[in-house]
């Protein structure tokens, strides 16, 4: 046994503020310093510098609040890319990728990547006349913006010439569309029109989309890979129909085809699927490189099938820093990295290497499918196969005194994120759970996380219903917490689908 022995006190009076100026900081020591014992800067910068290493380690920590990127099965987005990718991503970093003067090699490598993105959705490329463009965007709803951009100045043109009013277009799509469609028809002032999903059915309906269709609609949209299930739009039979309004009332309608997450996917699991420029009303194309072109964020791509397609008043010709340029983005200066990182992957994987990769994480996907269906609990929402993309949309099978978004709470408490989500509106409010299954999603892990469900269920089963509601709500204000001092972040819109409808805006 070891007994306690009593150390007097001094100057119990002391307050901790009195005893706090006593103290003698180390600034050279990280945790020593006067900044480790301070709140980190909120909103004004200090008046004084503080040392690197201390800089560097104090937002280290604050960091350590964020999920495990790799447990992140919310996010189509990359998390995983080679230390040689990684090593040239950091190499390029001071690089502007719109000084083309300075950065002739870099520029040239974008080219490269537009070339060999273009062919992959087998652009027209034997014509000079029909010669294809594209450009690099810091991701997918900077592409979306600009093709419908496009497509809006497109149809205004011809109205105009023809003596026609152009002051109301409209655009045809899902209800399952990505936020940023709203965002892309809101910004550009064109009419949405939707198909709805139903309970049974979560991609387009081509027939009514083409009901949809008048002398007013500047385009439809075809999804290659939706955002709650992953599957693939039937874009043909899109094509088809356009083909035979066009025969029958003379209306000339094209299509854009969102492939931001299915543009690396189904030409290697599904070559065979026509969706691209091998359908003649398809005339433009975006695709996320940061998603399954396996490159970090951000980094985009949108191509059009000729230079008909994208009106020459849209392009500005500029001179900047010593080097004639065409320009069509949203945004001018931005690091060269993400486009290098890009382009390793390309030459890196080659086509058989996309392949065993995609094909690889889309048998993950089916094997992870069948796990959970065999537990009795749940019920897959989406094809699998390679008729999607490789992630798995599920929902309880049966009535609970839970639901999808409580599963998805306990979850979180194992470092899982598996998001839950409001299905788009008239899908009498079905609720679902997504897992997304990226390049790093080992079928181990896939193992490892059926297991955490099982248990989180079986745990879920012997709570009250009461219970559950209170542990939810502590879930939903911890989730708020970091966002309390931030303006404009109540959901009380009345202008978006989710504030009409209650869809769940999904990550992407």
């Amino acid at each position: 046994m070891v007994l306690l022995g009593t150390v007097s006190a001094d100057n119990v009076d002391k307050t901790d503020k009195q005893a706090k100026k006593d103290i003698h900081f180390e600034n050279s020591l990280v945790y020593g310093s006067q900044f480790a014992a301070e709140e980190l800067p909120h909103f004004e910068m200090r008046d004084e510098p503080m040392p690197a290493e201390t800089a560097y380690q104090l937002v280290h920590d604050e960091l350590q609040g964020d999920g495990s990127t790799s447990l992140n099965l919310a996010s189509f987005v990359t998390t995983y890319m080679e230390p040689h990718a990684e090593k040239l991503m950091t190499e390029s970093m001071t690089k502007n990728m719109i000084d083309a003067e300075e950065y002739p090699a870099t520029q040239d490598i974008s080219n490269r990547c537009v070339n060999m993105i273009a062919r992959l959705f087998n652009a027209p490329v034997n014509n000079a006349d029909d010669e294809s463009l594209g450009v690099s965007t810091v991701g997918s709803s900077e592409a979306i913006i600009l093709a419908t951009l496009a497509m809006k100045r497109k149809w205004q043109k011809a109205r105009k010439a023809a003596g026609k009013p152009y002051d109301k277009p409209n655009i045809v799509m899902n209800s399952a569309v990505q936020v940023c469609w709203e965002k892309a028809a809101r910004y550009l002032d064109i009419v949405e029109k939707y198909v709805y999903c139903t309970k049974d059915r979560y991609v387009i309906d081509p027939k009514e989309a083409v009901e949809l269709c008048d002398e007013n609609t500047v385009g439809v949209v075809g999804i290659l890979g939706t955002t709650y299930t992953g599957e693939y739009e039937d874009i043909k039979a899109l094509n088809d129909g356009l083909e035979k309004l066009q025969a029958e009332k003379g209306l000339d309608i094209k299509i854009h085809v969102d492939a931001a997450s299915g543009g690396f996917v189904a030409p290697f699991v599904k070559p065979d699927l026509q969706w691209d420029f091998r359908l003649p009303r398809v005339v433009s194309i975006n695709a996320s490189g940061h998603k399954y072109g396996m490159t970090y964020a951000g980094v985009g791509w949108a191509v059009w099938r000729s230079k008909e397609y994208l009106p020459e008043e849209l392009i500005f010709h500029v001179n900047y820093l010593g080097a004639e340029q065409a320009s069509f983005t949203l945004n001018f200066s931005k690091s060269a990295s993400q486009v290098i990182g890009q382009y390793y992957v390309l030459i890196r994987n080659g086509k058989s290497g996309f392949r065993a990769i995609m094909q690889s994480i889309t048998e993950t996907s089916d094997w992870l499918a069948a796990e959970l269906e065999s537990t009795g609990r749940f019920v897959r929402m989406n094809p699998g196969g390679g008729e999607s993309l490789p992630l798995v949309a599920f929902r309880l099978k049966e009535k609970h005194h839970y639901d999808e978004f409580a599963i998805a709470a306990r979850l979180r408490s194992r470092n899982w994120i598996v998001p839950a989500y409001t299905m788009a509106p008239h899908a009498d409010g079905l609720k679902l759970l997504r897992i997304v299954c990226r390049l790093d999603f080992s079928r181990s892990r896939a193992a490892a996380l059926v297991r955490d469900i099982e248990q989180v269920c079986d745990f879920l089963d012997t709570q009250d219903k009461e219970t559950i509601a209170a542990w939810f709500k502590d879930h939903q204000t911890a989730k708020q917490t970091h966002a309390k001092n931030r303006k404009g972040t109540k959901m009380n819109d009345k202008h978006s689908l989710q504030g009409k409808h209650g869809k769940t805006h999904a990550v992407c």
